[in-house]
């Protein structure tokens, strides 16, 4: 479990990053000459939130201090958080139902056979935290390089960062890294303490420059479907849509499927 004192640090960190990007212009205040600092002052948040100045500071320097789902909701608002944005604070200052644990037993084989079933269509299944567990021949085709061995499993997050491949493949990379790597601090934040993802954001740390650069931001958003520019070996640039399904019972894991977004329907 992470320690009281970090979440806390964590809280405090995210609130700041949301609070300097706000401006006054957004939320109706004058202009009072130059400022120092980006966003809005502190005093100039706690006052909109409705809050004491020096109860908000001692909440953004991770003070030990007890905050109500009342507080958090007018700091949400001033903030113009997003729904997964205003449940990444909730979860922070402890306002959330703990997960449950990731069962360690093995993949069911019926589960993992399901991307082999779609085949030609690019699929895999994915754990939490962005590690493969399953792939079709059309995925390993798409995405090269995405190996892993049974200690190590291939995992779409290092695939992204550290495969410099990746950014043959993906045509928008940064746009897709950036959410990709929001969307590890969601899944992260579910499960503080998981040694899962302590080590794979580590590991992106120690050796990506824009996970050390983008991770400060504390941008956060959850999964979703849509549509990304790939560019397939052999091919040129090429839309694909995407959709992800969570297998009954199972939530930790995420199958996704890709097609060409001209390909007609059988």
């Amino acid at each position: 479990m992470q320690h009281p004192e970090d979440q806390r640090r964590e809280l405090g960190l995210f609130l700041r990053s949301r609070r300097e990007q706000i401006t006054p212009d957004q939320v109706g205040l004058p202009h009072t000459g130059r400022r120092r600092t980006p966003g809005l002052r502190r005093e100039e948040l706690a006052l909109l939130a409705g809050i004491s100045a020096t109860w908000y500071t001692y909440l953004e320097q991770g003070r030990d201090i007890r905050v109500s789902e009342q507080v958090l909701g007018s700091l949400a608002s001033v903030l113009r958080l997003g729904r997964h944005e205003r449940d990444h604070l909730f979860r922070l200052a402890g306002h959330a139902p703990a997960a449950q644990p990731v069962d360690d037993e093995p993949l069911a084989a019926q589960i993992a056979a399901v991307p082999r079933l779609l085949q030609p269509q690019p699929a895999y299944l994915i754990a939490d935290n962005y590690d493969v567990l399953s792939r079709n021949q059309a995925a390993g085709e798409l995405f090269l390089d995405l190996d892993g061995t049974a200690d190590r499993p291939a995992n779409f997050l290092r695939w992204t960062f550290l495969e410099p491949v990746a950014r043959e493949i993906v045509v928008d990379w940064e746009v897709e890294a950036r959410g990709l790597l929001a969307r590890l601090r969601t899944l992260a934040g579910r499960r503080p303490g998981d040694p899962r993802f302590t080590r794979l954001i580590d590991e992106l740390h120690a050796n990506s420059p824009h996970v050390r650069a983008w991770w400060p931001r504390y941008d956060v958003q959850a999964q979703q479907s849509g549509r990304k520019r790939l560019r397939p070996p052999g091919r040129g640039i090429t839309e694909f849509v995407y959709t992800a399904f969570h297998p009954a019972g199972q939530p930790e894991l995420t199958l996704v499927v890709y097609a060409e977004a001209d390909c007609p329907a059988s």
